[in-house]
């Protein structure tokens, strides 16, 4: 029997039904990808789950962890939403500290979501 995702995944969507995560991902290479998904599915699983996979940001965002090939580090920021981790916002990170415009945007995402239900 397949154990069950404890917060399945899911993407946000813009008012203008775009799905910024998704579009983001589809411009990585398919190998990043497929590290990226497996992070996520681990926090699906394992949830609730600490470090290394998973961080609480504050303002209820959390991030999932992925170390990527040549010494790149992808981030995906997400809340939780109706016992759903909805994905907010993926990028590339280049500094040590998470840029705090990435930060802003996925906590602008998170209260459009909360807005629309």
């Amino acid at each position: 029997m397949a154990e069950a995702k404890r917060l399945p995944a899911g993407f946000y969507r813009s008012g203008a039904g775009g799905i910024p995560v998704r579009e983001w991902l589809r411009c990585l290479d398919k190998a990043d990808r497929v590290l990226i998904g497996n992070d996520i599915a681990t926090v699906e699983f394992g949830w609730p789950i600490g470090m290394p996979a998973c961080r609480p940001m504050g303002g209820g965002l959390y991030k999932v962890r992925t170390n990527l090939p040549g010494n790149r580090t992808a981030r995906v920021l997400f809340c939780i939403h109706d016992e759903r981790m909805i994905l907010l916002h993926g990028f590339i990170k280049k500094a040590r500290q998470t840029p705090r415009a990435e930060l802003e945007l996925a906590l602008d995402r998170k209260r459009n979501l909360e807005r629309q239900t």
